[in-house]
């Protein structure tokens, strides 16, 4: 295994809204939220300030983070990683310290996090959601006052676009064009809200957020010309 890749924490959050329903949420983050809404336009056509709540996962301001999933290289193995439940709070803390021990038994100043759009969502989410749950931000995911070859967070739609930013294109699509298996099979991102609040089933979401990684990882292999692996190497520890 080449030993840069080694250094490579690849990551996928899944995330939802704070709340189950709109109607459970404090009267004044409701102003807040129709606000946010209607000051950039998201409101569809003809959908209400409630129904629109059901993205509100996507925003840090109004939504948590309910699974973290890490996958790095690791000899001849792919190893996986995942931080989940309920609590926030402890959910960060405990990827925080996985992180610090990751960093600890490789040579710190190499260690690179990968994530798709990560740098549009990921990263400044997990640093947001950290902020509002004062948990110290990891020093990898603080870019205040870095310069730009300081920063150390890769994102495979940013290699995908070679410097064109007219378009995103999703891991989904990246994966099928290079042969890869789809990561979307029981699950995609529009439902994860859904089966959290009303099904409570974070055993999916988890496994959803496996697969996502394995693509991922497999996806900045064939971006950098590699060969992708197959998933038999796959070691899931929770």
């Amino acid at each position: 295994m080449n030993n840069s890749l080694e250094n490579i924490l690849f990551i996928d959050i899944e995330t939802a809204p704070q709340f189950a329903t709109f109607s459970n949420v404090p009267e004044p983050l409701q102003h807040l939220w129709e606000e946010k809404i209607s000051r950039q336009r998201l409101l569809k056509e003809n959908e209400t300030v409630p129904e629109s709540y059901g993205r509100a996962g996507l925003y840090a301001e109004f939504g948590k983070i309910i699974c973290i999933v890490a996958g790095f290289f690791d000899k001849d193995t792919f190893q996986l990683r995942s931080f989940s439940g309920d609590d926030e709070k402890k959910l960060l803390l405990d990827f925080s310290t996985f992180l610090e021990k990751f960093t600890q038994h490789r040579n710190a100043a190499n260690i690179q996090l990968c994530a798709h759009n990560g740098k549009e969502f990921d990263y400044p989410y997990i640093a947001r959601r950290m902020l509002i749950n004062k948990v110290t931000i990891p020093g990898i995911l603080d870019n205040s006052g870095k310069k730009p070859w300081e920063v150390f967070l890769i994102d495979t739609l940013e290699l995908w676009k070679f410097g064109d930013y007219k378009a995103f294109t999703s891991l989904n699509l990246l994966a099928y064009i290079f042969g890869l298996p789809s990561p979307k099979q029981e699950l995609d991102g529009s439902k994860v809200g859904t089966t959290y609040w009303q099904k409570h089933d974070l055993e999916l979401i988890v496994k959803y957020c496996c697969t996502d990684v394995v693509t991922l990882a497999n996806v900045y292999l064939c971006l950098k010309g590699l060969n992708p692996f197959n998933e038999n190497i796959v070691a899931y520890k929770p």
